[in-house]
């Protein structure tokens, strides 16, 4: 429900807004992620914080831009499971130019069954007083949204 309603949001671009979400996968303890934002907003707000990411280098999926949005991410999302930091590593990025949007999808090594899930969401939060981070956790029957701010970038998940 919460993933709809942000999905709808989201198609409006005038607002400065990012959607996030983690989905936790018993079968492998690892969380699932996906990120969508808007390519604009994502190449300034990179080159703001000195990654200076090149729209025809991450479309054509060079390494090196993709390796740069990795250190992006893990700098920008910090998820942090029962007191232990947890690194994203890039599966796949999808620009699509028409939608001026970049689709990422991520994985976090975890190693347990999640008791309590801290999200730190500083995308574009130092570029755009009204940016929103929708942040969407999801662990077996556990499903929560929130929206972070550059007023408030960071909710604890208490899952048990």
């Amino acid at each position: 429900m919460f993933r709809v309603l942000f999905l709808i949001w989201f198609s409006v671009h005038p607002v400065h807004v990012s959607l996030t979400s983690l989905d936790y996968i018993a079968e492998t303890n690892n969380f699932k992620g996906f990120v969508r934002i808007y390519l604009d907003d994502f190449l300034l707000d990179s080159k703001k914080t000195g990654y200076e990411i090149d729209q025809e280098k991450l479309v054509a999926g060079e390494k090196s831009s993709v390796e740069m949005l990795e250190k992006y991410l893990n700098e920008k999302l910090v998820v942090t499971v029962d007191d232990k930091t947890v690194k994203a590593k890039l599966k796949d990025v999808e620009v699509a130019l028409e939608q001026n949007e970049v689709n990422i999808n991520l994985s976090f090594s975890n190693g347990k069954n999640p008791e309590r899930v801290t999200i730190k969401n500083f995308i574009m939060t130092e570029l755009y007083q009204d940016q929103a981070n929708m942040t969407i956790l999801k662990v077996q029957d556990f499903e929560q949204g929130v929206k972070m701010t550059p007023e408030m970038t960071e909710s604890t998940f208490k899952i048990k």
